[in-house]
C-alpha cells in the first residue's frame, strides 16, 4: 500500500490584489493616495501549525510631491476586529516623482494566535481564519497624508492535509479498486491538524501522461476519512482533490499510481 500525503502550500489560491480608489473610511489632507495593494503577491495567507509565516503587503502611494513614508500598516479580520500579526518593517522604492512603492513584511506565528486573545471571553483562536483587511497611514514630502481603513482585503487560511491511498496494488482488470483517505486542517489552539469533516471531496484519476479528471465526490466523515470504490479498467494515478472554503486552504494529495493486471 502506498500512502501519499500533500504539502502544506496553497494550490491555485485566489487572488487577493485589489486596486482601490479612495478608502470610504478616510481622513488626511492633499492629494496622496494609496492607488493599488497587494497582499502575499496576489495570494492567501496560509498559516500552519508550527512555521512562523511571513508575507508581503506592497502599497503603490502617490502624490505630486513624492511619497515621504508609511508611519503605520495594519491587518485584521474583517468580522471579529482581531489580528494576531506583526508588523516587521517597511520598506519604500521610489519609482517616478511621484510614485513610491512601500512594502511592509507581516508575521503570523500560530503559536501566539491563542495566548493573543486568551484574554477575551469566548475567543476563539480558529475564528482568526477568514476575510481580512488592511489599514494604512501615508506621508507625502509636501505635509499632506491619508490615513486609510480598509484599503484591501484578503484572507488568512488554516493549512490542510489531504492523503490518498488505493488499494489492492496491482488489481486486476475489471476488479474492485478501494480507494482512502483523509482530509485534516490545522487547529490553532492546541496547534495540531484535527479531521475535517462533512466536506465535499473530489476523486481524480488520470491514465499515465494525462490529465486528471474528476470521477466522483465524496463527503468526509465524522473523523475526517474518505473512502469509495471504483472499477478498474486500466492502470493509472488517483487523488483526492478538496477545492477549500473561506477559512481552509484548497489541497490536492499526491496521485497513487496504481497497476492494472
Amino acid at each position: 500500500m502506498h500512502r501519499r500525503i500533500a504539502a502544506l502550500a496553497a494550490v491555485g489560491a485566489v487572488a487577493a490584489t485589489v486596486v482601490v480608489a479612495p478608502a470610504a473610511h478616510a481622513e488626511g489632507r492633499g492629494d496622496i493616495r494609496v492607488t493599488k495593494t497587494v497582499i502575499n503577491d496576489g495570494g492567501n495567507v496560509i498559516v500552519g501549525v508550527k512555521d512562523v509565516k511571513r508575507f508581503p503587503i506592497t502599497l503603490t502611494i502617490k502624490d505630486n510631491s513624492g511619497v515621504k513614508k508609511v508611519s503605520s500598516l495594519s491587518a485584521f479580520n474583517r468580522t471579529n476586529g482581531d489580528g494576531p500579526v506583526d508588523n516587521l518593517g517597511t520598506t519604500c522604492k521610489k519609482v517616478s516623482t511621484t510614485t513610491s512603492v512601500c512594502t511592509a513584511t507581516m508575521q503570523i506565528d500560530p503559536a501566539w494566535i491563542d495566548f493573543y486573545g486568551s484574554g477575551n471571553k469566548g475567543w476563539d483562536a480558529n475564528a482568526v481564519a477568514g476575510d481580512w483587511t488592511v489599514d494604512a497611514t501615508v506621508h507625502a514630502n509636501d505635509g499632506d497624508y491619508w490615513i486609510s481603513d480598509d484599503i484591501a482585503s484578503f484572507r488568512v487560511k488554516r493549512a490542510a492535509t489531504l492523503t490518498t491511498d488505493a488499494s489492492p496494488e496491482p488489481v486486476r482488470k475489471g476488479g474492485t479498486l478501494s480507494v482512502t483517505g483523509k482530509l485534516s486542517r490545522a487547529n490553532w489552539t492546541d496547534l495540531k491538524y484535527h479531521a475535517f469533516t462533512k466536506q465535499v471531496v473530489k476523486l481524480q484519476y488520470k491514465k499515465p501522461g494525462g490529465g486528471y479528471s474528476t470521477v466522483k465526490t465524496v463527503t468526509t466523515d465524522s473523523k475526517g476519512h474518505l473512502r469509495t470504490t471504483v472499477k478498474a479498467t486500466a492502470s493509472g494515478s488517483w487523488r483526492w482533490a478538496f477545492l477549500g472554503t473561506n477559512t481552509t486552504m484548497k489541497v490536492v494529495s499526491t496521485g497513487d499510481a496504481v497497476t492494472v493486471k
